[in-house]
């Protein structure tokens, strides 16, 4: 049986999507030019530009192109598997967003509502009059964030980059409140920390990539009376099927958890976080044991094909195999833009990444065509993780990719494998 693609008889071995294959031409799909995708990705692993990686494709709620590639532990060995657990970080961000939109759809949140009106620790937070100035001057917030604000970071909370390595007045700040030592404490001490600085920007005003989404989890604990990692499981991870995803790998699963690699200097791979008592490059969580602090900005583990159901679940506008997660019009809502155009595209680099992108809730939109991926069709929505993982779904094709890998910097198979996933649609 082909690990290129599902076989033209649309059987497939993958247990957790066996009810959500098919072969490629049943969804309109070319085999053939499916087999670009898996010959490019196989020439990253053979150029030692990557030690393994996984990419799924899928139309019209239905897997159709499943394949594993090179090695997931280069020093154990151990070849890279369908099944194999990766580190998503960011890609955690939609996850908690469906939480959020799934809470007000039950009437226990809403999007215009002030965050402090849930989370009063948040309430009357000063701005920096100039956060890039060496002595801080506060000044009234023109309004308060809202829980919109805190989906689509435009709050005006500051990010990691920013508060673990700046040299401002307000930078010193947050490392005073403890913003640097997150991995120490819960979410609601999250919370607590952030209520005694500044906010960087008036809300509403800038896009800015932020500590906003882990504010989520704790936003989902107090609406929902239930801890952030038991909500995830009971309504979005067991209704789903999603049975290898969490903030940790069980002891009994660690041997599927991915080595994390990056550049030598003199060419090839070196292990940055290996896959048993690694540091946590970028949260300081080893993701073998339970963390204290369930980060909703980057916490979470997961595979392809359980990040494939949830993206599925997306693009078949909030339901899968007969479970409905949300309604079709809060789909709708989620992955549309609502950035004003001065704040168009996202502030952030690589700006050429990052042009002609919009921003929902949750999710990145694209709103214009660039040079970037020239393919990339309007509407089209998703997001990264720090350690090249990245997924989209275009409306518009019913399509679904997620490309995953372990590697830092961020590795460049997304945005190649892109036009090649769009020229595979044949009908």
């Amino acid at each position: 049986m082909s690990k290129q693609q599902i076989s033209e008889t649309g059987s497939y071995r993958h247990d957790n999507l066996l009810d959500l294959t098919a072969a490629p031409h049943e969804v309109g799909l070319s085999s053939e030019r499916l087999e670009c995708v898996s010959s490019t990705t196989q020439g990253f692993i053979e150029d030692e530009e990557l030690a393994g990686a996984v990419t799924l494709v899928a139309r019209r709620g239905k897997v159709a192109h499943f394949e594993a590639y090179g090695m997931m532990d280069i020093e154990a060995d151990k070849p890279m598997e369908e099944d194999t657990i990766f580190r998503i970080y960011s890609m955690t961000k939609p996850i908690a967003a469906v939480g959020i939109m799934m809470l007000c759809e039950e009437g226990k949140l809403t999007l215009d509502a002030p965050a402090a009106a849930y989370l009063p620790e948040l309430d009357g937070l000063e701005v920096a009059q100039d956060p890039d100035a060496d002595l801080f001057t506060p000044m009234k917030a023109n309004r308060e964030m809202t829980v919109q604000d805190l989906m689509q970071h435009t709050a005006g909370l500051p990010g990691a980059v920013r508060y673990m390595a700046g040299t401002t007045a307000v930078d010193k700040c947050y490392r005073e409140a403890g913003l640097d030592r997150l991995h120490e404490c819960n979410l609601q001490e999250l919370v607590e920390r952030l209520g005694k600085i500044p906010l960087l920007y008036q809300p509403g005003t800038k896009w800015h990539y932020s500590i906003a989404a882990d504010v989520l989890g704790r936003l989902i604990e107090v609406a929902s009376g239930q801890a952030f990692d038991q909500f995830l499981a009971e309504r979005i991870f067991q209704p789903l099927g999603m049975v290898d995803t969490g903030f940790y790998v069980p002891s009994e699963k660690i041997e599927r958890l991915a080595g994390m690699y990056g550049p030598k200097p003199a060419g090839g791979l070196q292990t940055i976080d290996a896959p048993e008592g690694g540091t946590g490059y970028i949260s300081k969580t080893s993701f073998i044991e339970k963390p204290k602090f369930l980060s909703a900005g980057g916490g979470l583990v997961s595979t392809a094909s359980d990040f494939a159901r949830f993206c599925l679940m997306l693009s078949c506008k909030g339901t899968l195999s007969g479970n409905r997660l949300l309604n079709a019009e809060s789909v709708e809502l989620m992955t549309r833009n609502h950035l004003p155009d001065n704040l168009i595209p996202l502030d952030k680099k690589p700006n050429d990444r990052y042009g002609g992108l919009g921003f929902g809730l949750g999710v990145s939109v694209r709103v214009h065509q660039t040079d970037w991926v020239p393919a990339s069709q309007i509407g089209e929505y998703g997001w990264i993780g720090g350690t090249s993982t990245e997924f989209w779904i275009s409306p518009r094709d019913e399509l679904v990719a997620i490309t995953l890998a372990q590697y830092i910097p961020f590795s460049p198979l997304s945005h190649t494998v892109k036009p090649l996933v769009y020229a595979a649609i044949c009908n």
